[in-house]
């Protein structure tokens, strides 16, 4: 969140409820799959381990909170990422805690 932009109450919920969809383990699975391009439910279970009917519905989650988009191509539904900052928000989020993990790995290398 920028200081220069102080956010509303309002606004303030709506990113609470687009971290709290990400808080879930599957959901960030999902997105990570997608990262490489669309697929359909199958693949996805097949990546994931998740079950068609856990999958589908944290697809509808992702798809409501307009993380991912889906396209109807005769009876197949593919889906894909449909906002490009969730991949900068990862890289971040994965960035930051590879740097805290390798600062840890230090401290404790550095107490044997």
């Amino acid at each position: 969140m920028s200081r220069q932009f102080p956010l509303n109450d309002q606004a303030i919920e709506i990113v609470a409820r687009r971290f709290a969809v990400l808080a879930e383990p599957m959901r960030l699975r999902l997105i990570q799959a997608l990262f490489d391009g669309e697929k359909n439910v199958t693949e996805l279970t097949a990546l994931t381990g998740g079950t068609q009917a856990n999958i589908s519905r944290h697809l509808q989650t992702l798809i409501a909170a307009h993380v991912l988009d889906r396209r109807k191509e005769g009876l197949q539904v593919f889906y894909r990422v449909a906002d490009p900052s969730i991949s900068k928000l990862c890289g971040l989020v994965c960035g930051s805690l590879e740097k805290t993990l390798n600062q840890q790995a230090a401290h404790f290398d550095a107490g044997r």
